[in-house]
């Protein structure tokens, strides 16, 4: 039987998604997070809605990098030196995904999502969500040289590949330049991006929450769930503050902290804290349109009168203290590409834990336990990805029939 009511755990942008499209088909929904609204990956990213870049984390290119570079908090990849047995057994699992087939075979589950991700975000704003997606002028990314460019081609080649669109023109410094003025005279290749969007990933997500409530959904911040209950025909959501949350289904969506919930429910995917850095700078010296420095990963996304800089993939423990080093690798990253942007007048500084599993792909669909469902694991796609998944997860939930771009993501795979 469809439920009457769920309980959603995680207020960022899939979760929200998901009890948006609940309540389209009627379910009575609470969503509770540990913190607020939109405050763990989902408020200080880079706010891309790239279906052309959301390919798998894990790639052939990965093997390449030596020991010494992750180590280093320079890297754009890096992970801290500490004694963390669970995250080395992440690692080991992520290298043996780093195989061309392993890719491949993945991103042809994401290339499913991909060719409608930017579909469910028409169908938010023809359900009343104000805040609005930017369509505007094409991506612009960024290279020092052709060389440093190549791998990049080739990556959207194969990407094209698997199923989906993909355009895009190649130029050459001065080109790239008389795009960006605000380029330095060492970029000497770049290519425009064509079909993408951007938005304000905060206040969207903060939109899609006032929206929740609009429609008579509730959502409790502040409250740490900290087990979940199948109790045969309901479930009990249990607090740390010793409430208690009762609903027909619930939905894990907390992020980087989904383990501790879904493992009782034969979910042992490990999701791992792959954390992002951001900052916002004044538009004065920086690109007018959404700017990726790809060799660096390093992204700039204008955002009315400010623009987030963001970049650096962090493997680490998601309640660590931000470490300001990983900043000032970005500062250090971009400062020769910027060459007339103040980094000094940096604001919104922000770290956050991206939920990433070693084989690139989400976890969204039921657990071992009828009444409880997983939509996470989104690494750094839970923006581009996450109305979809909420989207194909309340279906699922409410008809008993799961689509087959579920199929791939299951999460007792």
């Amino acid at each position: 039987m469809s439920p009457r009511s769920a309980v959603v755990v995680g207020a960022g942008m899939p979760g929200l998604a998901t009890a948006w499209f609940l309540q389209e088909a009627g379910v009575e929904v609470t969503v509770v997070d540990r913190q607020g609204v939109a405050a763990g990956a989902s408020w200080g990213n880079a706010g891309w809605l790239a279906p052309a870049l959301t390919v798998p984390l894990p790639e052939p290119g990965a093997l390449k990098l030596s020991l010494r570079t992750f180590l280093s908090p320079a890297s754009p990849v890096s992970v801290p030196p500490r004694a963390d047995a669970r995250l080395a057994r992440f690692l080991l699992s992520f290298s043996r995904n780093c195989t061309t087939r392993r890719w491949q075979v993945a991103m042809s589950a994401l290339a499913a999502l991909n060719r409608k991700a930017l579909a469910a975000y028409d169908e938010l704003a023809e359900g009343g969500i104000a805040e609005p997606t930017r369509a505007g002028d094409p991506c612009l990314i960024a290279f020092t040289s052709t060389a440093d460019r190549a791998p990049f081609v080739a990556e959207l080649e194969a990407v094209r590949a698997a199923g989906q669109h993909v355009e895009y023109d190649l130029l050459d410094g001065a080109g790239a330049r008389a795009e960006e003025p605000a380029l330095s005279v060492r970029v000497n290749a770049a290519l425009r991006l064509h079909g993408q969007r951007s938005l304000n990933p905060g206040a969207f997500v903060g939109a899609l929450a006032d929206a929740v409530r609009e429609r008579g959904g509730r959502i409790v911040t502040g409250a740490a769930v900290t087990r979940i209950r199948d109790l045969g025909t309901a479930v009990a959501a249990h607090c740390a503050d010793g409430t208690q949350l009762r609903a027909d289904v619930a939905v894990l969506a907390p992020g980087a902290w989904l383990n501790r919930l879904a493992a009782p429910f034969g979910v042992r995917t490990p999701v791992q804290s792959g954390r992002g850095y951001s900052f916002s700078l004044p538009p004065e010296g920086l690109p007018t349109r959404p700017t990726y420095f790809a060799a660096q990963r390093v992204v700039c996304t204008p955002m009315g009168d400010r623009v987030r800089v963001a970049g650096m993939m962090e493997f680490t423990s998601p309640d660590r203290p931000g470490d300001p080093r990983r900043v000032q690798a970005i500062v250090n990253a971009a400062r020769a590409l910027l060459p007339s942007a103040d980094f000094d007048r940096r604001e919104d500084v922000w770290v956050g834990p991206r939920p990433c599993t070693a084989d690139g792909l989400p976890l969204v669909g039921p657990t071992r336990s009828p009444r409880v469902h997983v939509c996470g694991g989104h690494g750094m796609w839970g923006i581009a990805l996450g109305p979809l998944s909420g989207k194909l997860l309340a279906e699922s939930i409410v008809t008993g029939r799961s689509a087959a771009e579920l199929t791939p993501l299951h999460p007792l795979r």
